[in-house]
């Protein structure tokens, strides 16, 4: 029987198979470096993407912080303008005020007394004057308490001097002025 040597087609088949694996491996490598790069690549992009839309978050989160800065600011501006808005019109309607203050002034004034000095603080006047006499001082007080438009007459000074023969009172007197909002309620 002849003999035949099998030994280099097996050794020829294992080095086949070992190139074989070493291209699989290699292929396998290849492949799997390919997938990593091609995962990072697609991470990178998600990210990059992420990025521009908080960028533009915050860029329409800037511009609406600006907007909220500008409404404040607006806001506060609407109330400056309807505090001036409410004092003009508390000021039309006082305006009458003014002139029955002063009617009222003239018709309480007894003979014998002037006015030096007349201030109001509010609904606060302060009356200064000179008189006659104490008691035209006390006509004028009278007058204030009858009076539509004034009240509740309080005398805080009378200083009496004489200046040759005649004996003069000068005096300070506080009253209340009625507004013309509770004028109205008590007229009939």
């Amino acid at each position: 029987m002849p003999r035949i040597n099998l030994l280099p087609w097996r050794e020829e088949l294992r080095q086949k198979r070992k190139k074989e694996f070493m291209t699989a491996m290699l292929g396998a490598l290849i492949v799997g470096f390919g997938v990593v790069y091609l995962s990072k690549l697609t991470v990178q992009g998600w990210v990059q993407n992420q990025r521009q839309r908080n960028d533009i978050l915050r860029a329409e989160i800037a511009l609406l912080d600006k907007q909220i800065a500008e409404i404040s600011s607006l806001e506060t501006q609407k109330n400056r303008l309807l505090a001036r808005m409410e004092i003009i019109d508390q000021l039309q309607r006082s305006r009458p005020e003014v002139v029955h203050l002063f009617d009222e002034l003239v018709a309480t004034l007894p003979e014998g007394v002037h006015l030096t000095e007349v201030r109001q603080t509010g609904q606060r006047i302060e009356i200064k004057g000179e008189a006659q006499s104490s008691t035209r001082v006390s006509a004028f007080m009278r007058n204030i308490d009858g009076s539509d438009w004034l009240r509740d007459p309080a005398l805080d000074v009378v200083e009496t001097r004489e200046a040759g023969p005649a004996r003069n009172s000068r005096f300070t007197l506080y009253a209340q002025q009625v507004p013309m909002a509770e004028h109205l309620a008590e007229a009939p």
